[in-house]
């Protein structure tokens, strides 16, 4: 599992170099999905107990981890205002529904706290099911802010992370669940992750619903994620905005079967590498940054659908598709496109605040199809001969030259060469972190 994502540069026939997202520190080799099943997956029945963490009060458990041991299947552990520097794990089936809760009118009231602690999560939720957190800020943790891993049907509600190591909101290897009304930012990674989804017969969706996400590499990043559906939330100020992901670096690929609806996507054109709150990566070896300036890039993938969204000022490139080349040798199905969409996207904010390319596509793969967008004013390739109108099927019109241009992108050792820079609109309570021709080698605020 990768620790940050960045672009691996491989040859190739027809470019001289390949985007690839690829792990850059030690992979984490997680086991297989492990759910509790017989008497360990039933509801509870209760009666179930309120267990007290607060400051100063014999009433009260000391600290959330000493009272979530305690707690019983279905049981709440309801968290006081203030600041607790621990590391969290809700384990097993023993804990199943059972509810974390601090203040979900004002999360910043209950904050968990990660400076000194070493290789730590805020709150870590693993082998069980139905485990709701609620309310609660996590800052400065070595790994994740609120990290799902082995679950079933968690509950992630009313959080905020900041400046943690990885990844801000995460769930990884698991099935089902919900992440809303949540806010992820200035994070060495990605804002929000879902990853390493198991294939399912039977699909359950994971919800994805007003979430924000800003500041961070990348507002959202989806290696091999299955059966999401992100909606109603935005996403601006990152490296780049919202990226599915095929790697073989984690199970599952490729991803497939997400939907990207109803979002905005704006402004994404933090070079972090100016300078930023938090530690860069090193990049892995024969490798580049991801590229700044992206608004929704599919990597790979199948059936993904970028639809209905507002996508506008990211420098780069709006929205886009292209072939997960690197696996290409080696795993030729999951790295081809097949069966996404860019459709009834608004572009350029009616002019007022464009991006540097509109839609961009390589014309990999087959039954891909890019149509109903409104304000488009550029596209790779520049006549848009290889968008095929939805719905459509079969083999897509591969244009080598576009593939090209794409790559050279994530070759630029500036992260700004490439970006095509216009005025920013307004947008209510949001300021962006770059403004028309102050760009160059300045650093975030």
């Amino acid at each position: 599992m990768s620790q940050r994502r960045s672009i691996a540069i491989v040859a190739a026939t027809t470019v001289a170099a390949a985007l690839a997202l690829a792990p850059v520190a030690g992979a984490v080799d997680y086991p297989e999905p492990s759910f509790p099943t017989g008497s360990g997956a039933a509801k509870p029945k209760g009666p179930f107990k309120t267990l007290k963490v607060c400051k100063n009060k014999k009433s009260c458990f000391p600290t959330i981890q000493s009272a979530v041991n305690k707690a019983k299947p279905g049981d709440t552990v309801k968290v006081a205002n203030g600041t607790y520097k621990e590391a969290v794990k809700i384990t097993g089936a023993s804990k199943r529904y059972v509810k974390l809760v601090g203040n979900p009118k004002d999360p910043s009231k209950v904050v968990l706290e990660g400076k000194g602690l070493k290789k730590a999560n805020g709150v870590q939720v693993t082998n069980t099911i139905n485990v709701t957190v609620n309310g609660l800020t996590a800052q400065h943790y070595t790994a994740n802010g609120f990290f799902a891993v082995n679950t079933k049907d968690y509950t992630f509600t009313n959080l905020r992370s900041y400046l943690v190591g990885v990844y801000g909101i995460y769930a990884f290897n698991s099935v089902g669940g919900t992440m809303t009304d949540s806010e992820a930012a200035w994070n060495s990674d990605s804002g929000f992750y879902i990853g390493q989804t198991p294939p399912q017969s039977k699909p359950k969706r994971t919800i994805v619903r007003n979430i924000t996400s800003y500041g961070n590499v990348l507002g959202w990043s989806g290696t091999n994620m299955r059966y999401v559906t992100i909606t109603k939330s935005k996403f601006y100020n990152n490296g780049t905005g919202v990226v599915p992901n095929t790697l073989s670096s984690e199970k599952y690929p490729p991803e497939e079967d997400n939907i990207i609806t109803d979002n905005d996507i704006f402004w994404n054109n933090f070079n972090y590498y100016a300078g930023a709150p938090f530690k860069v990566g090193k990049a892995a070896a024969d490798s580049t940054a991801y590229p700044v300036g992206v608004g929704a890039l599919l990597f790979g993938g199948r059936h993904n659908r970028i639809e209905n969204n507002r996508i506008y000022g990211n420098w780069l490139a709006g929205a886009g598709m292209i072939q997960q080349i690197i696996l290409a040798p080696k795993l030729p199905e999951e790295s081809t496109l097949r069966g996404n969409s860019i459709a009834n996207n608004t572009f350029n904010a009616g002019g007022g605040d464009q991006n540097g390319r509109d839609i961009v596509y390589d014309g990999n793969g087959t039954d891909n199809c890019i149509s109903g967008n409104t304000g488009v004013l550029v596209t790779v390739p520049a006549d848009g001969s290889n968008f095929a109108a939805c719905p459509f099927t079969g083999a897509n019109a591969f244009n080598g030259g576009a593939q090209g241009e794409l790559v050279n992108w994530a070759l630029d050792p500036t992260h700004e060469q490439f970006l095509v820079q216009h005025p920013h609109g307004t947008v209510a309570g949001v300021t962006p972190l770059f403004h028309y021709n102050d760009y160059a080698g300045k650093k975030a605020p």
